[in-house]
């Protein structure tokens, strides 16, 4: 593998930089997005049995005591409660909006990297070309020794280039699969408290 890097020549080094660096910021997106995950509908359960048993105190009690997202949009809508309903889905569209930025954070390198390491590789084709056909007419003969060279280094940036697009789409995929579900989980959660706190009037 050592010397596969080798040959494929200069564009090798900045397409293992992007592949260390889409490593890193996926798994520490994917931690984070684990970290924000919570059981919705138990938590769901303990809000509303909270709100109904000691009030929108002992709800914010509940929010403030639970990590993620979900709880801290349905804080933001807790706090002004006392203004009305309207206030409340004000207050979640707000939070909702920071959230969603927060969840975002990081995606766009990921989406970087997955364009520009293919585009390296195809950058390292051409420059391989040019050293296959420089090598011809130097040595004024196409004999297949002296263009395996170019050629050789032409393939494995390529490959390379898109091996590393393929791991760091898959980190994408993950990330964006789990944002997806947080999203849903805050509009439904959203949903059902606007629903309780009318009730309940």
């Amino acid at each position: 593998m050592l010397r596969l890097y080798i040959e494929g020549g200069f564009f090798m080094h900045p397409i293992l930089v992007l592949l260390i660096f889409g490593i890193a910021i996926g798994l520490v997106k994917l931690i984070t997005l684990w970290r924000a995950n919570v059981n919705t509908r138990k938590f769901m359960a303990q809000l509303r049995s909270a709100l109904k048993e000691g009030g929108v105190d002992a709800a914010l009690e509940v929010c403030e005591n639970t990590r993620g997202p979900v709880a801290s949009i349905l804080h933001a809508g807790l706090s002004r409660a006392k203004e009305g309903i309207e206030h409340v889905e004000k207050a979640i569209t707000n939070a909702g909006a920071i959230e969603m930025a927060f969840l975002e954070k990081g995606m766009i390198w990921l989406g970087f990297i997955i364009v520009i390491a293919p585009l390296l590789g195809f950058t390292g084709t051409v420059w391989g070309m040019i050293v296959a056909f420089d090598a011809i007419k130097t040595a004024n003969d196409i004999s297949p020794a002296i263009v395996a060279g170019g050629i050789s280094q032409a393939l494995l940036t390529t490959l390379f280039g898109l091996v590393v697009a393929i791991i760091v789409q898959f980190f994408h995929n993950l990330a964006s699969s789990r944002i997806d579900k947080l999203i849903i989980d805050m509009e439904e959660a959203s949903v059902e408290l606007v629903d309780t706190l009318i009730e309940m009037k």
